[in-house]
């Protein structure tokens, strides 16, 4: 395969990914994972964390959908060079557990590995996300 070809390979199973997530569809992206993959979530709690192999990762899925209801949620761009896939995007949603409502840019960064994901990492503003998530008893803390 091309250089070229394995490029657009990556990106399109990183589209794929996200398009599983939009669907509600762990199962998919957990299919696209290798067994020893790492998954580091940005630190915002309770998601907060390296969540290590696929049932771990399946874990963190379950906390992201306890944590909020996601009305947009957009990759942006893709960037692509060697095994590595970066993706910029933007997303809103509403805590469950406080009705705040909040949005963001963020970076996402995917290393692959024999046509699947062995790394994932999240850049977001954490800020943003932490003053939605934040009860009020915990806010005046």
């Amino acid at each position: 395969m091309s250089e070229q070809a394995n490029l657009q390979a990556n990106v399109e199973l990183i589209q794929a990914a996200y398009a599983a997530f939009v669907r509600g569809d762990i199962q998919s992206i957990l299919e696209s994972l290798t067994p020893n993959v790492e998954w580091i979530a940005a630190p915002v709690e309770p998601v907060t964390g390296t969540y290590r192999g696929k049932e771990e990762v399946a874990h963190f899925f379950h906390k992201v959908d306890e944590l909020a209801d996601y009305s947009n949620f957009e990759p942006r761009e893709y960037i692509a060079q060697g095994d590595r896939v970066v993706v910029l995007g933007y997303y809103r949603a509403t805590a469950k557990r406080t009705g705040r409502i909040f949005e963001c840019k963020w970076a996402m960064a995917f290393t692959l590995q024999d046509g699947k994901i062995s790394q994932f990492q999240e850049f977001t503003d954490t800020a943003a996300l932490n003053a939605a998530l934040a009860t009020a008893s915990a806010a005046t803390a």
